[in-house]
């Protein structure tokens, strides 16, 4: 099996995804509030302005708003209501069991979060670079195929025996099929890659990968994923 040498070289907490929230998705939600002439707003602006017009209305309708501009598609209209009244007191992006959503949710609350001074769950990410050394060159293969799937079993060791990614996850994390991998990472970035190395910028929520703050450097192997 694939061995590494598993190397977290940095660690830090998120109170907003990078790069979220695009000028042209304030613009897009100015919209759907019927603000006038949205195009007219300075790009400085347009973050505060799009929260104001958030206010106007209720929670609820706020939401259901943010909600259908970045679920719409995946959500039936009666979902995005309940979904709009739940997210008021419920942190979606780790309860709700559409995990392909919980970035979606999680990019949602933290808009309105803002926008309403706290009136909605406190979203916190995690952000962190981590070194992937292979004992083979060859074996970065393995990251090549399924990066997701390999990254988080590379990381596990690093977390406590009791973290929800092994109570939750440990078949997959065995090498069992893992199509969840890729919604539990929600950017996953590799960089100063060299011939048996590789550093990987990772963004996810704390309440999978919090506890890997503690990690130290570890050796560990890893089973490929299925195909």
């Amino acid at each position: 099996m694939p061995a590494f040498t598993v190397e977290r070289l940095s660690f830090q907490h998120l109170a907003a995804l990078p790069t979220a929230w695009q000028d042209t998705d304030y613009l897009a939600l100015l919209k759907l509030l019927d603000y006038e002439n949205p195009e007219a707003i300075a790009p400085a602006e347009l973050r505060e302005m799009t929260q104001l017009a958030l206010t106007d209305l209720e929670p609820a309708a706020a939401a259901e708003v943010v909600l259908g501009y970045l679920a719409g598609e995946e959500l039936k209209a009666g979902q995005i209501d309940q979904l709009a009244h739940q997210m008021q007191t419920e942190k979606l992006w780790e309860e709700n069991p559409n995990f392909a959503l919980h970035k979606s949710f999680f990019n949602a609350t933290q808009l309105l979060y803002d926008a309403y001074n706290g009136k909605f769950p406190h979203p916190q990410a995690v952000e962190f670079k981590v070194k992937l050394t292979a004992a083979d060159p060859a074996d970065l293969a393995a990251l090549d195929a399924e990066p997701a799937a390999t990254l988080l079993r590379l990381l596990a060791p690093g977390l406590s025996d009791s973290a929800l990614l092994h109570r939750l996850f440990g078949d997959q994390l065995a090498g069992g099929d893992f199509p969840e991998a890729a919604a539990i990472l929600w950017q996953l970035t590799p960089s100063e890659r060299t011939a048996s190395s590789v550093v990987y910028d990772v963004v996810s929520s704390d309440y999978w990968l919090e506890d890997f703050k503690f990690a130290d450097t570890y050796e560990v192997t890893v089973a490929a994923a299925r195909s």
